[in-house]
């Protein structure tokens, strides 16, 4: 059995798409019981997405549902309806947290805004996920990782060198909406304890925007006080201004090697030796850090040719036992047969909802024990209604009322 630290805590998810419910999806792998309440004819609005950038996305193995609701139980409510709203209100009685991403207009025209929720459970963790933030007079905008996270934070322009004729799109689904899911966790989790030890249950937000204002927090510290800032720059095979042995250079096949060592102090003749250029360790223009520093352009020119000459597959090899710091950059593909990601257990498999092959899914960044993640598959829409409710008390008759008034699904 896997370390569950989140055994015995129940959430109940409003929310669809992948910033928020990507939260829930953390706590489920860490053991909540996560309860998502989608609508009963249409579910979550994502399960209709099936062409992403070109690519069909089958129903029963969609792995835009999958990444952000694996290991939850879906209840099919209609929270237009008094009865759902009633059932609504049932269900937040019995759970620790309450995490939504419905815009503040949407809560209120259906009655699940803090307010409502903490009339039937004053102990309960109120958490929101926005576009913008829950403050200011855009607080009742959506929004998407790509307006918000991408493109309104400043990371698009930040990303894109001056030289190209428009701004780098974000480039892979879900990007900023998987990180801000984890930021969301982190809330909880901070949250509950909190609450343990206090006894006070708070409210918390996070929107898109201002994950990437952290993601980005260091370049905006530095912007805001020097006021210095200048886009990426055009990709080239070679080192930075100041030092050779930072930079990405490319191989004779077309692959790309990144150096990343900030102070060569002491690595300087183990990287030239592994480079096969032992003879510039005893160079004066190199053989020192500030020497090296001074004369960056003419080392940088002989490091890209030797890159030059052999291919991607044999540096990758050749450099693993190199002091300096660097990395192969890889392919989404190359990633997933990476040594470090197989033995960390970075994928995780569930069982397919057509019967078939495992899924396999990414494990989220948090181990515990050094344990493998354990979680089930997504659920179909509305898939424990039943289960969930009888578990809550409510007779068979009731429920199926319930759905002859399309209350539930």
């Amino acid at each position: 059995m896997t370390t569950k630290v989140m055994q015995g805590v129940r959430i109940l998810e409003v929310a669809q798409f992948t910033f928020t419910p990507a939260a829930g999806a953390i706590l489920a792998d860490w053991g909540a019981d996560v309860i998502k309440i989608e609508h009963p004819v249409r579910g979550d609005t994502q399960r209709g997405f099936l062409n992403m950038g070109g690519v069909k996305l089958d129903p029963l193995r969609h792995t835009l549902i999958e990444h952000p609701n694996r290991g939850k139980r879906s209840v099919g409510i209609d929270l237009s309806t008094t009865e759902g709203q009633e059932l609504l209100y049932e269900l937040a009685k019995q759970c620790d947290v309450f995490l939504t991403n419905y815009l503040p207009q949407h809560r209120q025209k259906n009655k699940f805004d803090i307010e409502h929720i903490r009339a039937v459970n004053p102990n309960i963790i109120y958490a929101r996920g926005s576009a913008l933030g829950n403050k200011g007079p855009e607080r009742h905008v959506g929004g998407f990782d790509g307006t918000c996270f991408w493109n309104r934070s400043g990371i698009a322009h930040a990303m894109t060198p001056e030289e190209l004729d428009g701004p780098l799109s974000q480039g892979m689904p879900a990007f900023g909406d998987s990180i801000g899911g984890m930021f969301i966790a982190g809330g909880i989790s901070a949250a509950l304890y909190h609450r343990q030890m206090t006894g006070e249950a708070t409210e918390l937000d996070v929107s898109l925007l201002s994950t990437a204002w952290w993601a980005s927090g260091a370049l905006l510290a530095q912007v805001m006080e020097t006021d210095i800032y200048s886009p990426n720059s055009m990709p080239k095979s070679g080192g930075v201004s100041v030092n050779p042995f930072m930079g990405n250079f490319r191989t004779s096949d077309g692959g790309w090697i990144n150096l990343c060592t900030l102070s060569p102090t002491g690595l300087i003749r183990d990287m030239f030796e592994h480079l096969g250029l032992a003879e510039l360790a005893d160079d004066p223009r190199f053989s020192e850090p500030r020497a090296l520093f001074e004369n960056a352009a003419i080392a940088s020119g002989y490091i890209v040719d030797a890159f030059s000459k052999k291919p991607f597959a044999y540096w990758r090899e050749h450099l693993k036992t190199m002091k300096g710091q660097w990395a192969p950059i890889q392919t989404m593909r190359d990633l997933i047969t990476d040594d470090q990601t197989v033995a960390n257990d970075m994928i995780i498999e569930v069982e397919g909802a057509d019967g078939g092959a495992p899924m396999r899914l990414v494990r989220g960044p948090v181990q515990w024990n050094g344990e493998p993640t354990e979680t089930t598959r997504a659920p179909q829409a509305s898939e424990h209604t039943e289960i969930v409710l009888m578990e809550m008390g409510i007779e068979w008759d009731k429920i199926e009322e319930l759905k002859a008034k399309g209350a539930i699904a």
